[in-house]
């Protein structure tokens, strides 16, 4: 016997006074789904999550939930002011002695119950209004950025709680990790229309690029079809004057078809230019260390960091990820120890409190008032690497229309402000970029490219993220805090961390392997001499990840140089794939041949 839905739209039209947000939209939840919502920056995933939850009425349509069933959902910004801790927030909805649940989740999302409201951070907030909702179990759950300010042990932790959970669930992360791992469906907004396909995250970017070569080739057969229908209609209308008159109709109805498609919003146009080269040598740190008050941020650490490193940090939060970062770059002094920089640095910071950004000002004010981008005697102007650029043109290249222009940045969703942080930090050459959780809030194409402009950047990068696969995609260093004080450098990204550590990457968290016992002096003596130094055999097992990573770029490269128009059409990023992909090939060359190298010595 079929089961009833758990959830149903029926007809949903949304506009907030412009174009409609959604027009006559159906979906449907059944119990056991565990669906991905996914979609562009401002495409309305939010605003249709709301729609759900039955917290935004739309203009026309129902919203139906059988009685029994509750759905509940996490709020970005919930209202505590009536709470004097986080867990009385949070235990709100529990039945009376039921409020041990809230105990239980909060030692899994790490943060305290007893924190007064007025005490607390954002993103505490945030993890109650996520206890609130676990420790409520209802029959929906939907979940809007819930690995937002969670680190990397947390996410895993809720991961193994959303994978053993009966519970139905809607999510919209950028989390590609999160997302891959849990989800069974996905729910696109595109446009104002949602399509549902039934397979998880993992099918998401084939599915997308299958509808949307379908919907190019469907256009281009319709525009071929207008143009001979035009021709004829010019030709021979004249003579056949009133026989023809419904295929004049047909063209007519043609046109308004072409007029109705909405052209797909394109990818933001980002762009990083490398200043001038700096030394080989971008940061020496030595035996650095921080302390504040009674709790110990580093012991004695040391790290060299050379030109076109990637390295990511990674950690619990409040383990002093960010400290260390902003250690090295010189913004804070170590308790000892020495820290050295190269020649020629040209610092270019994403902060992830968005400090950069004034609230209150405008998106115009807020680039024309830029140091690093005024154009002097200009008001209408910003200087884009080295040219002045009208400030809407710049602001279209990261998807903002002119009609956000003079809206205030306080108002911009979270993504919109991490993109317009992009367009400033972007705006400027610079070879050493900081990004301190770039990913939080990015749509999934966005993340996309930043992670190719990532990689073709002749820069160093130095990294704190939460996201397992932006990491993996990205660093080709990492180092674990691992708390008190530890610091430890891993060769490769978060997969090649948790491998060097004894865990397995995907998955719940693994218990680090018991260390094996000392060998006794006989056993010394039987046992044959390794063949290879400690550092080359981590070398030789983290090799084929990187032959696999260079071969993957230089297939993408290659695909995209195959455009025949493309050094017409933009020869400098034609000099720069054609440059990328010769690096690339002599890297996987030497990759290759190292790799047979250490084989060799190794069965020697």
């Amino acid at each position: 016997m079929a089961r009833a839905p758990l959830l149903q739209l029926s007809g949903i039209s949304l506009t907030f006074g412009g174009n409609p947000v959604f027009d006559g939209l159906d979906l449907v939840v059944q119990p056991g789904d565990r669906v991905a919502l996914v979609g562009r920056n401002g495409s309305g995933k939010s605003t249709l999550m709301k729609v759900m939850a039955g917290l935004v009425e739309p203009d026309q349509g129902a919203r139906t939930v059988p009685p029994g069933v509750t759905v509940g959902y996490m709020e970005q910004e919930p209202d505590l002011s009536a709470f004097a801790t986080l867990g009385e927030f949070a235990a709100s909805g529990l039945p009376e002695g039921e409020g041990y649940r809230v105990s239980v989740v909060a030692e899994g999302l790490r943060f305290d119950p007893e924190t007064p409201v007025a005490a607390a951070s954002g993103g505490e907030r945030r993890r109650a209004a996520l206890a609130k909702l676990l420790a409520e179990a209802p029959e929906l759950m939907l979940l809007d950025e819930p690995t937002n300010h969670l680190d990397i042990q947390a996410i895993r932790w809720l991961e193994d709680q959303l994978r053993d959970t009966r519970t139905a669930y809607v999510i919209i992360s950028h989390d590609r990790a999160f997302l891959r791992a849990l989800t069974k469906a996905t729910l696109w907004i595109d446009r104002g229309a949602v399509r549902r396909n039934e397979r998880g995250f993992e099918a998401f970017e084939d599915w997308r690029e299958t509808v949307w070569a379908e919907e190019d080739s469907a256009r281009h057969k319709l525009e071929r079809k207008i143009k001979a229908e035009a021709r004829w209609a010019v030709e021979g209308i004249s003579a056949r004057r009133r026989r023809n008159q419904g295929r004049l109709r047909a063209l007519q109805a043609m046109r308004a078809e072409r007029a109705a498609m909405i052209r797909r919003q394109g990818t933001a146009d980002m762009a990083l230019e490398t200043g001038q080269v700096s030394g080989r040598l971008v940061i020496e740190a030595k035996g650095i260390s921080k302390r504040y008050d009674d709790k110990l941020i580093l012991r004695p650490f040391d790290l060299t960091v050379l030109r076109g490193d990637r390295v990511a940090f990674v950690g619990p939060n409040g383990v002093g990820k960010t400290t260390l970062l902003k250690m090295l770059t010189g913004e804070v002094a170590p308790d000892s120890g020495t820290i050295r920089h190269g020649t020629n640095l040209e610092i270019a910071v994403f902060d992830q409190a968005r400090a950069a950004l004034d609230f209150s000002m405008s998106l115009w004010d807020g680039l024309v008032n830029d140091p690093d981008m005024a154009v002097s005697g200009r008001s209408d102007q910003v200087m884009v690497r080295g040219a002045p650029k009208h400030v809407v043109a710049y602001l279209k290249d990261f998807l903002f229309d002119e009609a956000q222009a003079r809206a205030p940045i306080g108002s911009l969703s979270g993504g919109e402000r991490a993109r317009l942080l992009l367009a400033r930090i972007m705006a400027k050459p610079s070879n050493v970029l900081v990004l301190d959780e770039p990913t939080n809030d990015l749509d999934v194409e966005t993340l996309d490219l930043l992670q190719d402009i990532l990689g073709e950047y002749d820069g160093t990068v130095l990294l704190v993220s939460h996201d397992r696969d932006f990491i993996d995609r990205v660093a080709t260093t990492t180092v674990a805090m691992e708390g008190d004080g530890r610091a430890v450098v891993y060769a490769g990204g978060w997969s090649d961390y948790q491998v060097q550590r004894g865990e397995a990457a995907p998955g719940p968290v693994a218990t680090k392997s018991a260390p094996k016992p000392l060998a006794t002096p006989e056993e010394k003596v039987r046992k044959p001499a390794q063949g290879l130094t400690f550092t080359e055999k981590h070398r030789l097992e983290a090799l084929p990840g990187v032959i696999e990573k260079l071969e993957a770029e230089i297939a993408k490269l290659t695909d995209f140089l195959s455009d025949p128009d493309l050094f017409q059409k933009s020869p400098e990023k034609f000099r720069k794939a054609s440059d990328g992909l010769a690096e690339r090939q002599a890297a996987l060359s030497a990759a290759e041949e190292e790799w047979l190298t250490l084989e060799e010595k190794a069965s020697a």
